[in-house]
């Protein structure tokens, strides 16, 4: 078995199927949220999808990836294998991101 290093604030395509109810589903791009000790020392890793559509919320940050307008959905955390985990796409900034996951947690 490979491991693999993933890092917080990388954002890769993840295949999220199978989903339930409204559950964001498909493969779609989705940024490591949690953080670097818990990613090297487990199996699995949290991570929010990343749409260019959806609704603008206060908990959704509007950022540009990869030369288009997304958001992030920080209020459809996940917890995935990292078998999920595909391509690696880049990363964003946890200055775009991380203060509003600490807002919406505390």
């Amino acid at each position: 078995m490979v491991v693999r290093t993933v890092l917080r604030a990388e954002v890769y395509w993840v295949n999220l199927d199978p989903t339930v109810g409204t559950e964001i589903q498909k493969t779609r791009p989705a940024l490591v949220v949690s953080p670097n000790d818990m990613n090297a020392a487990l199996p699995r890793v949290i991570i929010a999808p990343i749409t260019s559509a959806g609704q603008a919320l206060g908990c959704r940050p509007e950022v540009t990836f990869q030369k288009k307008s997304a958001r992030i959905l920080l209020d459809q955390l996940r917890c995935v294998d990292k078998t999920r985990l595909g391509k690696k796409m880049g990363k964003i900034d946890e200055k775009f991101w991380h203060p509003v996951m600490l807002e919406m947690l505390a």
